[in-house]
């Protein structure tokens, strides 16, 4: 079909019902949009070369604007009438072809390192693909991608399958800004499953058993996940706690933006149970993090850890590390602390302060923030019959193999 193409009635092309379909620009003879099933829409110049009719490709839509298109066709036909174009030989745009397996760690180093600080989840997820690394990018179709999908939920990993398709997503989207491909041949693709938000919540007995599985472990697991119940922050933010960050003396713990997942710098009050917690935690010499065992990187493992103490649950599976900080907000509310002072704690963005006031109450809540977490650990120290002043003395024989060994450090724990 023929139309004079301007930007509204290219955004209001419809995706092709099934083959691909062309739309011709009225106003310049030769230049093409092609619309397929997908929605995504590429840009073509077609002109007699040698005698024979050739199709050109300009680049993408929106990524090339119709004026930017309109400008290299002109360029092309200009070039083609003067008999300068010079043709491309068909095996030189394979042999630049890259597979997905060589596109993903470029994309990884390039992309998500930059820009996501779960990069390394986002780098386990295209790995779920690895079925297809062979193939190039180009190559890649809808129903490949599906397949692997239908083949992480047939394992038993329903939500993995939507962030399998969420990573791959992204990066299809970034081939095309970098001219790797023209259309995403998952775009529109939705997720295979419908999630449901969580609302487990830990009961006291299981707050206690946590505790006291946590004491069994030792440096520095133990303190960790009392630091997690105590705080209610994210296992990231805890985890890669560093001292620089602590003011034991007025009782605060300072994330910088750039540690936190919204990007919003929090400010944490400690409650006199978490202080002391944090004043009998070994520090290694010339190290900023608080939780280590290298002293050189933030301890991880916490898949191993949580089998060791899933071995006190009836049901093991049925809890994650994250529904301590639910499980905090959740008595919080029930301790009568208001629903925008919970969530200035959680450093939670729903909407319930937002727009100027948002930006005006950052620092704000400090003094209410630290009375709900003080009423908060004393509900912790009371289930664990924990006071402050006789609390979390090192255990002498922990159970983590990753803390069997401890090293000789140069400096007293009290800060």
């Amino acid at each position: 079909m023929k139309r004079r193409l301007t930007p509204k009635t290219i955004d209001a092309l419809p995706p092709a019902t099934g083959k691909r379909y062309e739309v011709y620009d009225q106003l310049l003879p030769g230049l093409h949009l092609r619309v397929s099933a997908t929605g995504g829409k590429v840009f073509y110049v077609s002109s007699r070369i040698n005698g024979r009719m050739k199709r050109i490709k300009i680049g993408s839509w929106p990524i090339l604007t119709l004026h930017d298109a309109r400008e290299k066709a002109r360029s092309l036909l200009r070039s083609i009438e003067l008999g300068r174009y010079v043709e491309k030989a068909p095996h030189e745009e394979e042999q630049r072809m890259m597979t997905l397996g060589e596109v993903v760690p470029q994309f990884i180093e390039l992309y998500a390192k930059q820009r996501t600080k779960d990069w390394k989840g986002s780098e386990r997820m295209l790995l779920k693909f690895s079925s297809l690394f062979s193939r190039p990018i180009d190559e890649i179709k809808r129903a490949d991608v599906v397949r692997v999908l239908d083949t992480i939920i047939a394992d038993g990993a329903a939500t993995r399958a939507n962030r399998a398709l969420a990573a791959i997503k992204k990066l299809m989207n970034w081939c095309i800004d970098r001219g790797m491909i023209e259309t995403s041949p998952v775009a529109h693709l939705k997720p295979p499953t419908k999630e449901i938000a969580r609302e487990r919540m830990l009961s006291d007995a299981e707050l206690t058993t946590i505790w006291r599985m946590a004491e069994l472990e030792g440096f520095p697991f133990a303190q960790w996940i009392q630091m997690m119940m105590l705080t209610g922050q994210r296992r990231g933010e805890v985890s890669g706690m560093r001292w620089s960050e602590l003011d034991l003396v007025n009782g605060l713990w300072s994330l910088p933006s750039a540690r936190v997942k919204n990007s919003s710098a929090h400010i944490v009050p400690l409650a006199p149970l978490a202080i002391d917690i944090l004043k009998k935690v070994p520090r290694f010499h010339n190290s900023e993090f608080v939780f280590t065992t290298a002293g050189t990187t933030s301890i991880s493992g916490f898949g191993r850890l949580k089998q060791r103490l899933d071995a006190a649950f009836a049901d093991a599976e049925d809890w994650r590390f994250h529904d301590l900080s639910r499980t905090m907000a959740t008595n919080m509310a029930m301790l009568r602390v208001a629903p925008h002072i919970i969530e200035a704690v959680l450093n939670h963005k729903s909407g319930i302060v937002s727009g100027v006031a948002a930006i005006y109450n950052r620092h704000a809540y400090l003094d209410e923030k630290r009375e709900a977490l003080e009423l908060w650990a004393k509900k912790i120290g009371e289930l664990t019959r924990t006071t402050s002043s006789t609390t979390n003395a090192l255990p002498a024989s922990p159970l983590s193999s990753a803390s069997q060994t401890m090293p000789d450090w140069p400096h007293s724990a009290t800060i």
